[in-house]
This record gives structure tokens, C-alpha cells and sequence, in this order.
């Protein structure tokens, strides 16, 4: 049973009779902010339980901090100080800060005091706020409540997100924040648990920590700013502290700004569930095709212009967790020449790309995202000479890519080398791409060119899911990985290839997967003697790779990316007369056998892979 209460304020005094008290403290007394009471013992304490509560004024139009307070004896007062206090609905500027990331918060906190804001915050921000020297009121203070389940529950309150919601013009909203002593706030400062980076980190994590690791008061803050960014300022990326700060000491609001600020918001959030949905979905099936599926973008940077110069363009970073630490060129280190352009990215993906499926130091060169020259050599200024030697005229202005070091001889080399057109020309290319550069290596490819784009990445993991745009839609399959090593070369003819020509074969196979279908590659000895890319037909391709080949054809491999749909007076015979020793090709034809036939008549070995190259 409760005693008689007086609440003491310097201009006025109500005592409640005992009989009242027990129901009045289920109602106006119910609703007295806790921290705004000071007991006062007039007489000594009766022996009460130990009974704890949380008090608001309903008539208070002030924001009082709160904390619990014990149930009063018979004499005990309560005095609620006249005149308001700091978390007062109307007057005061209130920051709300909670933040995982804390990098520049003492700036923030600062200069958020400095302009005389008042600043609310939760656990850790608050301390590290503190040891900052900014006065921090904690969230706690403001609920009645403390931190519970874990730090589950934290800022989930009416005290927090009714003084975040609240539209400052309607009447009624204010009015039901001051009938619940609830202040407003002016800007929300949040950023969230560093799930991308726990789930991503070498060590692994297990699936319970995963979970707790999974933010729900911050995007419910953020979403909420976000929503009333009218009269809210939610800010969640550090970078924009001191834009933030200038905007505040202006005298002029700015709608665009609110909404930059609140678009920014939104797409935290949404990067952040699509981190969540990703890995709750490989944690709960295997299937790489979910139902739906979120793919969360980063730009990088604007580019020049796309394709055409008419053709305005950027460059985005995926952002999924699939794709962290699993190398490509999105996330290549530039360390010299002009910024990259929309075509470049594309032709040094291609570049990257074909290099890095060869397990003997080899040079690949790129033009119009077709390999023009590969060879592979235990030299690797052999085999870029002779990468360069397979179309020299193609390679001029092309992408030369590496898959081992660029040492100074081979920067050297790349500099000071002479197209074999004219043995003058000194060879120009786009950009230079590998996995890494000696100190001295980079210098002299750096003095190469002002404007030669210098890139070093890391090689791209098998696995991965490649999406690619039609329109309103997308198209999303497994990335075509398989090597030579994963298949097996079958031998259909009546000859069987040496085993030096079966080695051609399976280089020629490799490199046709590079290049745009109908694609045919002659090779031999490591070394791509001609190829023939994107022929509505087989025959045509075919044509152009033995022109590119020349004399050096006779004793070559030469791979198709798909089956011959026709073997005599058509492709299989015209290689076949042209001298080829081995042709590789899926099979799967209705007229394999014809094909099988031709090569027999002319004492060519035939190989089917099973394995069709298609790219379009």
C-alpha cells in the first residue's frame, strides 16, 4: 500500500490523501518522469517494499529525464523543478548518437555542443563521447529503462522514436508528445553493428554470433529519421559530419540536403538487410538462385562517359558478400594514368580474366574484349613478344595483362618494345594490368606514359555468380571456370595426337573460351597463332583465324567453342586442307560423325571435350 505523496514544485504543492494514493499512482502520478522527482523525508520512512516504477506528468510539457525510483512512504515528497529542463519539447536541440563505427566523434560531439545541442546517446557512444569532455545524457535516462536482453533492447522506446516521429506541424502530434513528456529530436547520428565485417572476416563466425550481430534498434532509428528527415537530420556516414555541422550553422533549411541525407539513409539500411538476406540464405539452403535476390552497389566512380561519348556512365563496386576478398578488377589498385573509362573496365575485365586461368607465366592481349595475342613461356618477356607477334596491329592500343610480377626487365621490355609491323613503332597500349610490381618495375612503367593506366589485382575465385542485364531483367548464372584440367579431351579420330599436340589443343581450347562466339583459335607451341571472334557463322571465323595465322598454321591445334554443325566443304574440311594436326570441339552434332569422317580422311586427330564455350 502506498502513502500519502506531495509533489513540491516552488510555485505549488498537491498532497494526495493515503486513501487515494494506491490509485493515483496508477494514474497522474503514473506518469511522473522519474529523474525529476527529489524525495524529501519529512518524517521518518515507514518499511515499505522495495517497489520500483517510472512516473510521467500527463499535463507536463516538459521532456524530463527518468530513472526508477522507489515507492515513497506517507511523508515523502516529490518536487518537479519549475521552469522546465533541458529535454524540453519546444526550445532545446536535441542529437540523438549511437554508433558501432565512432570514427571522428569527438568532431561530431563537439561540435554539436558547440552549437548547443543537447546530446543523447547509448552505452559505448556515450562513454567515448565522455571521455571527449561532451556532456552525454544516456537513452536510458530518457525511457526509465535500462539496456535489457543482451543489449537487444535499447532504444526501442516511445520516449526515443515518438520524438523522432513526430511531424513538428500537426497540432496533435506535438500535443500527444507533451501530454507524454516527450521531447523532440533534431538530428539522428546512427550507424550499424559491423555485420558485413564479422560474416567476412577470415576467422569465419558461427551462426548465433552471426545473429547477434544483426542490427534492429539501428535501422529502426535510421528508417525513422529517415522518414521524418523534414524535420529530422539522420546522418550515417562520417564523411558527412562537417557537411553537417556547416548546414547547422546556417540560417537557411534546405530540403535537398534533408533528402540526400535521408536517400543515403535508406540505402544504408537496404546495402545492410541485403548483407543479412544474403547470408541467412546460404546458411539455410545451398540453391545459388534464391526466390529473390538484393544486389547492393557501391559507386566507385562517375566515369567520362560510357560506351559512346553520348553515353553517360559510372562505375559500381558490388558490394555482396560473395564477392569480398574474391578479387576481379572492381576492386584493382590503380597506381598510374588517366582515370578509367566505361570501355576500359570492360576490356581489362576480359584481359584479367583470360590471364588468369593459365598456370605458366603468360601475357594476354585485349582488344575490344577479345584476346588478339596469348602466349604462355617459362620467359615471360618471350611469351609478351610473342603475344604481341599473334596481331601486332590489333594490339597497338590494346590491354597488355600479366599473371606474374612485372619485374624492371619486363617493365623494360614493355616500355622500349617495337611493334613487328615496322620494328620503329614503339608499342602503346591502354593499360597494364598483373598481380603485383617490384618497386622498380613500377617506376619504369610509370615513365612509360603519363597516361598509361598501371593495375594491380588480385585473380578472381571460381564460383562465383556472373549477372548480367537484358532489358527489365537479369540473367544470372554460374561463371564459366572449368580448365583444361577439369575435362576430358576425347579422342573420336582414327589418329590420336601426339602429346605435344594434344597440349596445343588444350591451350587452344583455353583461349577460345575468351573470345565472343562463333570463335575459332589456331595455336601452337603455347602461343596463339590467329582466332576469329563473333562470325554470325563458324566458316567465317574460321577464315579469319587461318589468315591471322598465316604458314603457321600447318602442325597447329585449333579449338572451336562450339560443335560444327557441318564438316565437308564446310569449316571441318577447310581446316582440315588448311594443315591443322588436332581440332577440338564439343561434339553433339547430328553430323558428328561426318565430322569424325573428314578428319580421318585427312589424317587430322579429332577431340571432343563435352564442353561447350558459348559467349555472347
Amino acid at each position: 500500500m502506498f502513502g500519502a505523496f506531495r509533489l513540491a514544485a516552488p510555485t505549488s504543492t498537491v498532497t494526495l490523501p493515503t486513501a487515494v494514493a494506491s490509485s493515483a499512482a496508477d494514474t497522474a502520478l503514473s506518469h511522473v518522469p522519474c529523474a525529476a522527482f527529489h524525495r524529501t523525508n519529512a518524517a521518518s520512512s515507514s518499511s515499505l517494499p522495495s517497489s520500483f516504477g517510472c512516473f510521467r506528468v500527463n499535463s507536463c510539457s516538459l521532456r524530463l529525464s527518468c530513472c526508477p525510483i522507489k515507492a515513497m512512504s506517507q511523508t515523502d515528497t516529490v518536487s518537479v523543478p519549475h521552469g522546465g529542463s533541458q529535454f524540453s519539447a519546444s526550445g532545446n536541440k536535441q542529437a540523438l548518437i549511437s554508433l558501432s563505427d565512432k570514427k571522428d566523434l569527438a568532431f561530431l560531439g563537439n561540435g554539436l555542443q558547440e552549437l548547443g545541442y543537447t546530446i543523447v546517446s547509448t552505452g559505448g557512444t556515450a562513454s567515448a563521447l565522455e571521455s571527449t569532455g561532451v556532456s552525454v545524457t544516456k537513452v536510458e535516462h530518457l525511457t526509465c529503462f535500462p539496456e535489457m536482453l543482451d543489449g537487444r533492447v535499447k532504444t526501442l522506446h516511445p520516449s526515443i522514436h515518438g520524438g523522432i516521429l513526430a511531424r513538428r506541424d500537426q497540432k496533435h502530434h506535438m500535443e500527444a508528445l507533451s501530454k507524454h513528456g516527450i521531447g523532440t529530436f533534431d538530428i539522428v547520428v546512427v550507424n550499424l553493428y559491423p555485420f558485413y565485417d564479422k560474416v567476412t572476416s577470415a576467422g569465419g563466425i558461427e551462426f548465433d554470433d552471426g545473429i547477434e550481430n544483426i542490427d534492429i534498434g539501428g535501422p529502426a532509428m535510421i528508417r525513422a529519421a529517415a522518414k521524418n528527415h523534414n524535420d529530422v537530420l539522420v546522418v550515417v556516414d562520417p564523411q558527412d559530419y562537417p557537411q553537417l555541422l556547416e548546414f547547422l550553422k546556417g540560417d537557411k533549411d534546405d530540403q535537398h540536403f534533408r533528402r540526400r541525407l535521408a536517400w543515403k539513409a535508406f540505402q544504408h539500411v537496404a546495402s545492410y538487410d541485403s548483407a543479412v538476406s544474403e547470408w541467412l540464405w546460404k546458411q539455410t539452403s545451398g540453391d545459388k538462385f534464391p526466390p529473390s535476390l538484393s544486389v547492393p552497389l557501391e559507386c566507385k566512380s562517375i566515369l567520362r562517359y560510357g560506351e559512346n561519348p553520348h553515353q553517360t556512365s559510372a562505375f559500381y563496386v558490388d558490394k555482396r558478400l560473395a564477392e569480398v576478398n574474391a578479387g576481379g578488377i572492381a576492386t584493382a589498385i590503380q597506381h598510374h594514368g588517366k582515370s578509367m573509362s566505361y570501355n576500359n573496365y570492360l576490356d581489362t575485365d576480359a584481359a584479367w580474366n583470360c590471364v588468369s586461368e593459365f598456370r605458366n607465366p603468360t601475357c594476354v592481349i585485349v582488344k575490344h574484349t577479345n584476346p588478339c595475342g596469348v602466349a604462355s613461356r617459362d620467359d615471360i618477356l618471350e611469351a609478351y613478344r610473342l603475344a604481341v607477334k599473334a596481331d601486332p596491329v590489333s594490339a597497338f592500343g590494346g590491354i597488355v595483362a600479366f599473371n606474374i610480377e612485372i619485374d624492371e626487365a619486363l617493365a623494360k621490355e614493355i616500355r622500349e618494345y617495337r611493334s613487328p609491323t615496322d620494328g620503329e613503332t614503339r608499342m602503346f597500349y591502354e593499360i597494364v594490368v598483373a598481380p603485383k610490381y617490384s618497386e622498380k618495375g613500377l617506376e619504369i612503367l610509370r615513365g612509360k606514359s603519363k597516361t598509361l593506366r598501371i593495375l594491380e589485382a588480385n585473380k578472381n575465385e571460381k564460383g562465383k555468380l556472373s549477372l548480367r542485364q537484358v532489358g527489365g531483367g537479369w540473367l544470372a548464372q554460374d561463371s564459366d571456370d572449368l580448365t583444361p584440367q577439369d575435362i576430358k579431351f576425347n579422342v573420336v579420330s582414327e589418329k590420336a595426337p601426339q602429346e605435344s599436340e594434344l597440349g596445343d589443343a588444350e591451350f587452344a581450347w583455353l583461349c577460345v573460351k575468351h573470345v565472343k562466339s562463333n570463335a575459332i583459335v589456331i595455336a601452337k607451341n603455347n602461343c596463339m597463332l590467329g582466332m576469329g571472334s563473333g562470325q554470325p557463322n563458324r566458316v567465317d571465323s574460321l577464315r579469319i583465324a587461318l589468315k591471322k595465322a598465316g604458314d603457321e598454321v600447318k602442325g597447329a591445334a585449333l579449338a572451336s567453342d562450339a560443335f560444327f554443325p557441318f564438316a565437308w566443304k564446310d569449316a571441318v574440311e577447310e581446316a582440315c586442307e588448311s594443315g591443322v594436326s588436332v581440332i577440338a570441339e564439343p561434339g553433339g552434332s547430328i553430323r558428328d560423325g561426318d565430322a569424325i569422317d573428314c578428319c580421318n580422311k585427312y589424317g587430322v586427330s579429332l577431340l571432343f571435350t563435352s564442353v561447350r564455350h558459348f559467349r555472347h
